[in-house]
């Protein structure tokens, strides 16, 4: 091993040595543990005498800083450890009940079918995979995307129109930044989102949501150039885009020349209907359709993928090489091969069914209280809109945070102010034996606001 020592020889071989060492030991860049090398071979490497360097070892050992035994050779030795300076942003503590929304449950990531497929794609992987790619992805998940995508969510997909991306996030981003102009993004919606846009030096504004979803009949007074909707199943108030909203989106993208980017969040989980085709489906050349394994497997794989308009599709692969290249390939290979074989969607079935059997105990807990329970209908939240003469936002959550519970809050994803208040329920994320502890704490901390009879 090489140990990129730097000798000051100035008061002598040894004594330069043994302070090179012991500061190397110090610092924590040989941390307790590490092997040094043989008297001989490090004398050889430094150009130093054997005797130089035993000298130095045998004088480290003697302070403590090494320690040697026969058939183990030199190693640092145990040495505490400086307590850590205290950060100026401390961590926030962990809820002992999590119902925040935007997370699956990371527990049920299907480990044995992933790696089944793992192997299979890493045994038949070929050459090219170990190298730079297209900046659009593998071929191999393109061209299953693009068949899975057109018999579950109705988009018209050609492999060559399908762009790989690490997450949603990114896919929004490159968008932006080769769309620039103004977004029209959601409101409420997820402020990330938003920020991210404008990151990118685009302008945002607000597209206001109701019962029916985005209005998307205000569309024409913005001046947008591109709009971001989520019109399966909106966030975060569950609403689906109403037949005359869709249209209106549809009317104002062809007339316009403006892009609709749309955001299939939450779209495989339907419970109580049949699934809402995606918009891509009706007008390809007008919208960028975004999806994420992010909620069906796990965040943590980093695999997105948007279907482009043909007049799209270069710039951003261009911006896409310019920004990273391309997402890692083994994973792209394995979710390849999960889809192939029908392991994807087996295990959405059973997700699925999971979350319906989460979302129906919901219902159940808070079937006493004066809310509005809304958006059940799919995804993996709910929407409790708080009633105009109950308990604000604010007592929600003092008696969440005595009851150790963390939810979200309808008007953290608002910029524009509005006299709705509500608190989102996210009942995918728990694991399945912490899901039950986490609704008691949520009935006991709407119990405190609105009575134990469940009247305000």
């Amino acid at each position: 091993m090489d140990l990129h020592l730097d000798l000051d020889v100035t008061e002598g071989r040894r004594t330069g040595l043994e302070r090179a060492l012991r500061e190397a030991v110090r610092s924590g860049r040989l941390p307790t543990g590490t092997r040094l090398p043989a008297t001989r071979r490090l004398a050889a490497d430094l150009g130093l005498a054997r005797g130089t360097v035993r000298a130095a070892y045998d004088q480290l050992i003697a302070e403590g800083y090494l320690t040697a035994r026969q058939g183990s050779g030199t190693v640092v030795a145990l040495r505490p450890q400086a307590a850590p300076a205290p950060s100026a942003t401390p961590a926030a503590e962990q809820p002992r009940h999590d119902l925040r929304p935007g997370r699956a449950d990371a527990s049920a990531f299907p480990v044995a079918a992933w790696l089944e497929s793992a192997r299979r794609a890493l045994g038949s992987a070929p050459a090219d995979a170990f190298g730079y790619g297209d900046p659009r992805g593998r071929p191999e998940l393109r061209a299953a995307l693009a068949g899975y995508l057109g018999r579950a969510r109705g988009v018209s997909a050609h492999p060559d129109e399908v762009v790989i991306t690490n997450g949603y996030l990114q896919g929004l981003t490159l968008l932006a930044t080769v769309v620039g102009g103004t977004f029209a993004m959601e409101d409420p919606g997820v402020p990330m989102h938003r920020e991210a846009v404008r990151r990118t030096g685009a302008r945002v504004m607000p597209l206001p949501v109701d019962d029916l979803g985005a209005r998307t009949d205000l569309l024409g007074d913005l001046g947008a150039d591109a709009v971001e909707v989520t019109p399966a199943h909106q966030y975060p108030t569950g609403r689906t885009l109403h037949p005359d909203r869709r249209r209106a989106l549809l009317d104002w993208a062809r007339s316009s020349g403006g892009l609709i980017v749309e955001n299939d969040y939450d779209a495989e989980f339907r419970y109580d209907r049949k699934p809402v085709s995606a918009l891509q489906g009706v007008a390809p050349d007008r919208v960028a359709y975004l999806g994420t394994t992010s909620k069906t497997l796990g965040p943590a794989l980093r695999i997105g993928w948007m279907v482009l308009p043909p007049w799209l599709i270069a710039p951003v692969a261009d911006a896409r090489l310019h920004t990273d290249h391309h997402t890692e390939h083994l994973g792209q290979l394995t979710l390849s091969d999960l889809i192939d074989r029908h392991g994807y969607d087996r295990h959405i079935r059973a997700s699925r069914r999971r979350y319906l059997r989460r979302r129906d105990q919901l219902r159940r807990h808070l079937a006493g209280f004066p809310i509005a329970l809304t958006g059940i209908a799919a995804g993996l939240h709910a929407l409790a809109l708080l009633p105009p003469d109950g308990p604000a936002e604010s007592d929600i959550r003092d008696a969440a945070r005595a009851h150790g519970l963390a939810v979200g809050y309808l008007s953290e994803g608002s910029e524009v102010p509005s006299t709705r208040q509500g608190v989102i329920i996210g009942y995918g994320r728990p694991p399945d034996h912490a899901y039950t502890p986490a609704l008691d704490a949520l009935t006991a901390t709407f119990a405190t606001c609105f009575g134990r009879s469940g009247q305000v």
